[in-house]
């Protein structure tokens, strides 16, 4: 299957570059999986197509400021770590900048006088050790103190490179219920609830219940082959616990729909659902990818974002609700101006 059956036009300008004032006030854009109907309503209009019985699957994952600014021990000249995953201890997979200068060896410091701290000292200090995955790097980190604290301190936010604006508020790129550190990513379409909404639903009788699942290379790199099934996904760490298993086998078997809120939610539900359709708790590594042809095991509807032209995620929604069925709804959310990525509306597809 050709990638370039993923592609779609769209205007630089419909990029979404900060997030709404309120988080409930972006669009929603509906799209029927059968028929392809598609609607337009407010997101606060979600409560609508739910129905007491659904239950809705967030991921409460939170993003860490996993982008680190610093200098090349021996040199000084500038370098940067995107962090993507925790290995072990202090061992981390990441993306660095520039690629080709860091090879196995180098050391980069952070904080203290590579950037106007008053010690001389760094705070922190990483030696790359091996070359990653698909162009990524293997760090081991040395520092005094707790690595979390210190990475509050020294870290920004690792928004992605089509968002070219700062984000003042950090908790405006975590959602509302964000529990779990380990993110290089938000789980974007769980951004449009507030505590307040989530507690309207239940009220309704929808049931709410929690995943995680770390969001990282996986899920935001490109794809770079010309066919879908020659892409390779980078894994990612996910946990579904008893209670949240036990819930969402019981909504299944009352007849209720299991609604994910976001791919990573989803992409966590599918790999913990078994070919007889009974999600088991469990933690692990995740490199499941869905794209058309793949049967959704447990996920009944979807809300997410827009996503990025011949994406993963783009494929990932194509194979629950049909990839004519998905551009003529994304070309009609261009034709009405619609926000499109992170911070941009969302689409429920049911």
């Amino acid at each position: 299957m050709q990638v370039d059956l993923f592609d779609y036009h769209l205007p630089e300008e419909l990029i979404a570059q900060t997030p709404l004032l309120e988080r409930t006030s972006s669009r929603l854009l509906t799209l029927n999986k059968q028929t392809g109907e598609i609607g337009h309503h407010r997101f606060d209009e979600l409560e609508n197509y739910l129905q007491a019985g659904d239950v809705l699957v967030l991921n409460d994952t939170r993003v860490i400021p996993a982008r680190l600014f610093g200098v090349k021990a021996d040199t000084g000249a500038k370098a940067e770590v995107l962090l993507l995953k925790q290995l072990e201890d202090d061992r981390w997979e990441g993306l660095v900048r520039p690629g080709k200068r860091l090879k196995a060896g180098a050391v980069l410091h952070f904080g203290g006088g590579t950037t106007g701290e008053a010690s001389d000292e760094p705070l922190l200090t990483a030696t790359v050790e091996a070359e990653g995955e698909m162009g990524s790097r293997v760090l081991h980190f040395s520092y005094n103190g707790i690595f979390n604290e210190i990475l509050d301190r020294l870290g920004s936010m690792p928004l992605p490179p089509y968002i070219k604006e700062q984000l003042p508020d950090r908790e405006r790129y975590q959602t509302v219920y964000a529990r779990h550190e380990g993110s290089a990513a938000a789980p974007t379409a769980g951004l449009h609830f507030t505590k307040e909404y989530l507690h309207r639903l239940e009220q309704k009788g929808v049931q709410l219940a929690y995943v995680t699942l770390h969001v990282g290379l996986g899920t935001f790199r490109p794809v770079s082959a010309e066919t879908v099934e020659a892409h390779e996904m980078h894994e990612e760490f996910y946990e579904v616990t008893d209670e949240t298993a036990a819930l969402i086998n019981r909504i299944k078997q009352q007849g209720g729909r299991v609604i994910a809120v976001g791919t990573t939610s989803a992409r966590t539900l599918e790999t913990a659902t078994g070919e007889d359709g009974i999600i088991r708790a469990g933690r692990g590594w995740t490199g499941i990818f869905i794209y058309p042809g793949y049967r959704y095991r447990m996920v009944d509807a979807l809300l997410t974002n827009f996503h990025l032209p011949k994406s993963t995620l783009l494929m990932l929604i194509s194979a629950l609700a049909g990839r004519e069925h998905v551009l003529a709804a994304y070309h009609e959310a261009v034709e009405q101006r619609y926000r499109f990525f992170s911070f941009g509306d969302a689409m429920f597809i049911y």
